[in-house]
């Protein structure tokens, strides 16, 4: 990857960039970020729905996925304003992929597997991360290469993956507890 394309150059130049954006009201990570918690129950309800629908035999349940449906398009599109290929199906898969594995880690947490659990809550967070990495436009899937198991490109000398360092750089702009 060459680094003078790379859109993550440091920390500070991310949180920078946030910072402009909210400056400029073109975001507002906090309230983005609640809606992705409301639009990841979105896609679990119309799981529901289809499930109850297969066991019940009822067709109304069916009936009522797309009213669920239109309302998670409505919200995702407040978050996902532009997009190429895939990257509105592939932003709605990783917001499902990582609700389903909160749930999961959740359900292990409660069964004492702590260590399952904590695992399952990293990968959440990881694919959480590669979401705002997506659609921040901070990532390009040019800029995804592996050296080595954990390098991003050669000149990483941290190797700590992209993942878990765009983990680091959402937990650093994005904070839900700021009013």
């Amino acid at each position: 990857m060459d680094l003078s394309k790379n859109p993550i150059k440091s920390l500070q130049e991310f949180i920078n960039k946030a910072d402009d954006m909210k400056k400029q009201e073109k975001m507002d990570l906090s309230s983005d970020q609640d809606l992705t918690i409301a639009i990841m129950n979105l896609v679990s309800i119309e799981e529901h729905f289809f499930f109850t629908g297969a066991k019940t035999g009822k067709n109304e349940y069916y009936d009522l996925i797309n009213e669920v449906r239109e309302i998670r398009k409505e919200l995702l599109k407040k978050i996902i304003k532009e997009y190429e290929g895939e990257i509105w199906c592939i932003s709605k898969h990783l917001l499902a992929a990582s609700y389903r594995l909160m749930e999961v880690g959740t359900k292990q947490l409660s069964r004492g597997q702590k260590e399952e659990a904590y695992s399952l809550f990293d990968k959440a967070y990881q694919l959480y991360s590669l979401f705002w990495g997506l659609n921040l436009k901070l990532i390009g899937t040019g800029d995804i290469k592996k050296i080595d198991e954990k390098a991003i490109d050669k000149h990483d000398e941290e190797k700590k993956g992209f993942t878990d360092k765009l983990g680091e750089l959402v937990k650093k702009v994005i904070n839900c507890c700021l009013e």
